[in-house]
This record gives structure tokens, C-alpha cells and sequence, in this order.
């Protein structure tokens, strides 16, 4: 029986059938974890028209043909567009005021390793940089921060750290005059982090369904905040199992306010608002 046709399947620019968009579900899940709902079906659309326009094809059947080869280039592009970014400044400001008594308590000889492994524009671990330095005194304490996302796109943006300025409206003043520049001239309107904290942070990508991390712990802290969520709990168990052994045996795993990883018991024990320690 053929597909019903509604009022705003007419008005796309582009075929975009049920098929195409279970197709979309299949790849997406299978390539980064990300479980797409129904709801999702126009958000998909028009993320991915865009890239049928820039690739001049004239349907999502041709556009997923791209994709049956696995080694394509245009995963790349079809991974990032699907990749939901939403970050901030210090956003669950509980996590950094536990990070810098975390810091306070573990000094020792030798830089301490912290993750943001969901990195986005860089907002994230820009602020853990900013935690240490305030933990420590200094614009060179001794950390070395690790940030990695799936979405290579967002990497760069988070590399150069430059914002608009009201991203950072919402931090107080002396953190705004310590670790953020003023544009000026083509540039008003824009920040950019100082050098120091830009010193602090190593960007790379990195999936978190690979099967292997080209990683080393111990890591003192590790933020894997609002992308579990996306996963769903087999998913979930997996990464944990990743995540886990490369923590520190004092250290912090800090996850989303919307997560909780009580299905994994054995891996994981909550210590504070979303946050853990190992099992």
C-alpha cells in the first residue's frame, strides 16, 4: 500500500518517504548511537535538504546511495548535520564548583588529566579550564584537558574559541576580564579566549562507539554530559565500560541533569548530582 501523502510532504522541496527517513534512523544509530524518534522525521529533513542542495541531487534516494559506501566522504557531513549541539559557559555550575574542590584535593607530581568528551564548540571545556585555573591560582595549573566530539565541524569552532559576546554575558565580571578578549574594530561584537586557557585544551575527534579509544587515563575528572541520553541503555552500558577504566580510583565521572546510570550498578556509583565514582 502506498505512503500517504500529507499536506507538508507536498510542500518539501524533496521526496522524503517514511523509508528514506527509517533509512536516516538506521545510519545515524548504527554510525553514532543516536536513537532518532518519529518526532524528529522534519528536523531531519531540513537539516539534510542542505546537503542535497550543496551536492546538487534532486532526491533522498540518491543521497542515501552516497552513504551505502561506507568510506564516502559525505558521512562527515551527514554525522554533523545530525548532531544536536547545545552547550554554555558553565552550564550545570554544580559540576565545576564540585571539579575545583576535586582539583583543591587531588594535587600531586604530575599534571593532572581531565576530558570533556563531549566537547561541542568548546564552551564546556573551556569552563573546566577556567575551573583549574581558579583551583589552582594560576593561568598555568598543572592539568592537561583532552576535548573530543563526534561532530568534526564543532571542533573547529571550539579550537579557535571565539564567541559572540553575549555567551559569555551571563559570567561575572572578573571571570569576563580574565580569560575572555574583546574584538574590536571588524571583530566588535566578539570574544575570544585568552591564550593561556586555549594552551590548556587539546581538541581531536573521537566517536564514542568505537570499539577503541586511542586513549590513556588515569583521568581525574571526565565530563560525558547530555549526549547519553541519545543512547539507548545497551548503548549506554557499552560506553560506560569504556569510560570507566580510564577514570582515576578517586576520580569523577560527571554526566548530564537528565541522566542516571543506575542500570549500571557495577560500573558506576552516584556521588552527588550527576555525578559518579567507580563501582
Amino acid at each position: 500500500m502506498p505512503e500517504p501523502v500529507t499536506a507538508a510532504d507536498e510542500a518539501r522541496e524533496f521526496a522524503f518517504t517514511a523509508r528514506d527517513f527509517e533509512r536516516v534512523c538506521a545510519m545515524i544509530r548504527a554510525r553514532a548511537g543516536i536513537a532518532l524518534a518519529p518526532s524528529k522525521r522534519d528536523m531531519v529533513y531540513s537539516r539534510l535538504s542542505r546537503r542535497l542542495r550543496a551536492l546538487r541531487l534532486d532526491s533522498f534516494a540518491a543521497y542515501l546511495q552516497l552513504l551505502d559506501e561506507p568510506r564516502h566522504p559525505e558521512w562527515e557531513a551527514f554525522t554533523n548535520a545530525l548532531t544536536t549541539n547545545l552547550t554554555a559557559f558553565f552550564r550545570e555550575p554544580h559540576h565545576f564548583e564540585t571539579l575545583q574542590t576535586l582539583l583543591r584535593e587531588a594535587r600531586g607530581p604530575r599534571p593532572l588529566l581531565l576530558w570533556s568528551a563531549a566537547a561541542s564548540t568548546g564552551e564546556e571545556p573551556y569552563s573546566i579550564a577556567i575551573s583549574a585555573c581558579e583551583a589552582f591560582g594560576t593561568l598555568r595549573p598543572p592539568v592537561r584537558i583532552l576535548a573530543t566530539d563526534l561532530d568534526t565541524q564543532v571542533l573547529q569552532t571550539a579550537e579557535r574559541g571565539v564567541y559572540p559576546l553575549e555567551r559569555i554575558e551571563r559570567l561575572d565580571a572578573a571571570r569576563r576580564q580574565r580569560f575572555f578578549r574583546r574584538g574590536v574594530g571588524s571583530r566588535e561584537g566578539y570574544c575570544r579566549v585568552v591564550d593561556e586557557l586555549r594552551a590548556l585544551v587539546h581538541f581531536r575527534p573521537l566517536n564514542l562507539l568505537d570499539e577503541r579509544w586511542p586513549l590513556r587515563g588515569p583521568y581525574t575528572a571526565i565530563f560525558c554530559r547530555n549526549v547519553m541520553i541519545y543512547f539507548d541503555r545497551p548503548t549506554q552500558h557499552r560506553v560506560l565500560s569504556h569510560l570507566v577504566p580510564l577514570l582515576a580510583d578517586d576520580g569523577l565521572l560527571f554526566a548530564g541533569h537528565s541522566e542516571s546510570f543506575f542500570h549500571a550498578a557495577e560500573l558506576v556509583r552516584p556521588c552527588g548530582r550527576t555525578v559518579y565514582r567507580r563501582a
